[in-house]
């Protein structure tokens, strides 16, 4: 059968999967704390097992993704999170939901180095950053139908979008197994693909890579102390929005609310993501590092602002532009890792910065979550945003580190 081309499915990809996301996603928390019916404790609990299994397989997955096929590694970990959700949504306790983050968890390690790597490889470096930038604009469209597809399986149960969306996901790794290219990725010789010492060696060189580039240090604390701060706000947002007496709008029930919740959200990130998509010169370091410094300062201050919120109006308000500035820095982070990354071990590369996302999830995440379960959800949310500031300093010394990875470019 013939493959297609790279972009238009690098976009099919990233369009479907936030639709399958956003499926599962706009109820997910709500299941959790309502049907499954886990604690502020157990919600970070069950996040800090996601980052727990990400963090043991993220480097692992990266290196197959160098040394064997990077189309095969987001096949496989498209498979595994679909199998992850339907796990999860089948059975309503808490140690389901611990597995089901194991199964997706490892899932999202395959992907996230090889995915980026893979198209980079495929289209170039220079028409990497657009692509990455598209791509979360297709994803950030397809969320609105998303939305509305979940609140309407919502409304039947709110496992059921869970399930649908890991069937779909199942789907989409028979779509992509079927048509997914893959010519511009130079597989090891196959001599060498069933020694470990093939892998220990891309491993060392993506390690290496970044011990003489003191910028690629920079990137990967900046994705450690995004971790720190991250986890505590994704689990408790929901409980958060939950403890507020919400207006009575249309008689929307809570799959309704969080359903206009999230299209407001997914409208305001894809006019976001245009406006900095057209204005913002991903080629250039400075002006990328000089956007993320404004992106991530803007997100711990809603952040604290959601968090000290005496009101629905005013949590809300602070929710969306968290969400928002969020949802436009990740694909301005990836075209900055992007820029500094060697081919050869570029999904290697991808994966230490997610596994010290990872990471700093596991460390920051039960310490927040604890807080919030002795009885101060808002000190908890507060402390999240409080704890992203380290942030700053690290994209200042990552701009002043630019020159010098010039002069490594030649030297190399």
């Amino acid at each position: 059968m013939k493959r297609l081309n790279a972009t238009p499915v690098y976009l099919i990809f990233s369009g479907a999967s936030a639709l399958f996301f956003t499926i599962v996603f706009t109820l997910n928390m709500v299941y959790q704390a309502e049907m499954v019916g886990l604690s502020p404790l157990q919600l970070v609990l069950v996040g800090t097992t996601l980052e727990l299994a990400c963090f043991l397989f993220e480097i692992p997955t990266g290196v197959v993704a160098d040394v064997y096929s990077r189309r095969l590694s987001v096949i496989i970990g498209t498979a595994l999170i679909g199998i992850g959700f339907l796990i999860e949504g089948s059975t309503p306790t808490f140690e389901a939901v611990l597995l089901a983050q194991v199964a997706w968890g490892i899932g999202a390690t395959f992907i996230s180095g090889a995915g980026d790597a893979w198209i980079a490889d495929e289209i170039g470096e220079e028409r990497a950053g657009p692509a990455f930038m598209r791509g979360a604009q297709i994803g950030q469209l397809l969320t609105l139908p998303g939305i509305a597809i979940a609140v309407l399986l919502g409304k039947v149960g709110l496992n059921v979008p869970v399930l649908a969306g890991g069937g779909l996901f199942l789907g989409l790794a028979i779509f992509l197994a079927l048509y997914m290219p893959e010519t511009g990725f130079k597989p090891a010789p196959r001599e060498d693909r069933t020694s470990w010492g093939r892998m220990s060696a891309t491993l060392r060189d993506g390690v290496g890579l970044v011990r003489v580039r003191p910028l690629l240090v920079a990137i990967l604390l900046v994705s450690l102390a995004y971790g720190v701060y991250s986890e505590g706000f994704d689990r408790l947002y929901t409980p958060h929005l939950l403890s507020f007496d919400r207006p009575d709008v249309l008689g929307l029930d809570t799959p309704g609310w969080f359903g206009l919740i999230g299209a407001v959200e997914a409208l305001l990130a894809l006019g976001a993501t245009e406006i900095a998509r057209r204005r913002l010169r991903l080629e250039d370091g400075r002006a990328v590092s000089r956007a993320l410094g404004w992106l991530y300062g803007g997100v711990a201050l809603f952040t604290l602002l959601f968090g000290l919120a005496g009101g629905f109006p005013l949590a809300l308000a602070a929710y969306w532009a968290t969400r928002v500035l969020r949802g436009v820095s990740g694909p301005i982070y990836t075209a900055w890792l992007n820029q500094h990354t060697e081919s050869s071990v570029r999904a290697t590369v991808f994966s230490m910065a997610a596994q010290t996302n990872a990471f700093g999830q596991i460390a920051g995440g039960p310490a927040v979550g604890a807080i919030a379960t002795a009885g101060s959800l808002r000190l908890a949310l507060a402390l999240a945003g409080l704890l992203l500031t380290p942030v700053l300093v690290l994209i200042g010394r990552a701009r002043r580190l630019l020159p010098d990875v010039a002069l490594q470019r030649q030297e190399i």
